[in-house]
C-alpha cells in the first residue's frame, strides 16, 4: 500500500464494569494466559497491511510494557486522557500522520477481531475510499424506555445496527472530526464525531459475534469458554 494504514489502540480506561481484581484495568486482565490488550493488538497485527499499530495509555501505566512485550510493528505510547475520545484525539496529535493516511482505531476490550471480519472492513474502505466500521444488525427486538423505565415504544429494527470496532477513516478527516466535537456528549466512538462534522456517511460492514466487547465479568466468562473449545479442537462459534 503507498498510504499508510495505522492502527490506534485507546487503553488509558480502568475498566470498572469488568470488576477487575486488584485494581488491575480490565485490558491487562488475563484470558487463558494472555493480557486481554495483547490479543487485541495480535488480532491487528495479523493483517499484514497494517503498518504499526500505536497503543495510548495513561502517563505511568506499569503494565503496558510487559502486556506488549515482544510484539513486531508496536509501540505504546503515554498520551492517554480522561476520555476515549481525548485519548484517540491525543494519539492522532502523537503520530502526527499524514492527513491522507487511513487508521484504524480498535478496543482494546475487543480481542476476538477476525481475520477475516478485519480484512472485509479494510476491503471496503479502500474500496469506496470512505470511512467505515465493523457492526452487526440488530436481531433482537429493541424498545425505547420512556422516563419511568417502562416501555416507551418499540423501534423497528430492519435498519438498526450495532457499532464495533474497528473503525476506520482518513487520519485527517478523523482528527477535524474529533477535534471538532470534543465536548460534544453525543460522541461516542469515531464514527459518531464522523457523522456530527457533516462528512459523508461512513460504511457499515458486517462484523462478527466474536468480536463483541467485554464488558462485564460474564463477558469475560463467555470469552474464556470459547478460547477453551478453540484449545479442545471444537468448532468455533461465529
Amino acid at each position: 500500500m503507498e498510504t499508510p494504514l495505522i492502527a490506534l489502540v485507546p487503553a488509558a480506561g480502568t475498566g470498572s464494569r469488568a470488576g477487575a481484581p486488584d485494581g488491575v484495568p480490565k485490558q491487562y486482565r488475563a484470558l487463558r494466559g494472555e493480557p486481554m490488550l495483547r490479543r487485541a493488538v495480535r488480532a491487528l497485527l495479523a493483517e499484514p497491511r497494517i503498518a504499526q499499530v500505536r497503543v495510548a495509555v495513561s502517563a505511568g501505566d506499569p503494565w503496558v510494557a510487559r502486556a506488549l512485550d515482544g510484539l513486531p510493528r508496536t509501540v505504546w505510547r503515554p498520551c492517554g486522557g480522561p476520555t476515549r475520545a481525548a485519548t484517540v484525539r491525543a494519539a492522532l496529535r502523537d503520530a502526527a500522520l499524514a492527513p491522507d493516511a487511513w487508521v484504524l482505531v480498535h478496543d482494546a476490550a475487543r480481542p476476538g477481531l477476525p481475520a477475516d471480519a478485519l480484512a472485509r472492513l479494510i476491503d471496503a474502505c479502500l474500496q469506496e475510499d470512505l470511512g467505515g466500521l465493523l457492526a452487526l444488525p440488530v436481531a433482537d427486538t429493541v424498545k425505547q424506555a420512556d422516563a419511568g423505565r417502562r416501555v416507551g415504544r418499540t423501534l423497528p429494527r430492519d435498519r438498526l445496527w450495532l457499532a464495533q470496532t474497528p473503525q476506520m477513516f482518513r487520519a485527517g478527516e478523523l482528527r477535524a472530526a474529533l477535534e471538532a466535537s470534543a465536548r460534544d456528549e453525543r460522541v461516542t466512538d469515531e464514527a459518531s464525531a464522523v457523522e456530527l462534522s457533516g462528512g459523508r456517511p461512513p460504511l457499515l460492514v458486517p462484523g462478527s459475534r466474536r468480536n463483541e466487547k467485554l464488558t462485564w465479568p460474564e463477558d469475560f466468562e463467555w470469552f474464556e469458554s470459547w478460547l477453551r473449545s478453540q484449545d479442545d479442537g471444537q468448532e468455533p462459534h461465529s
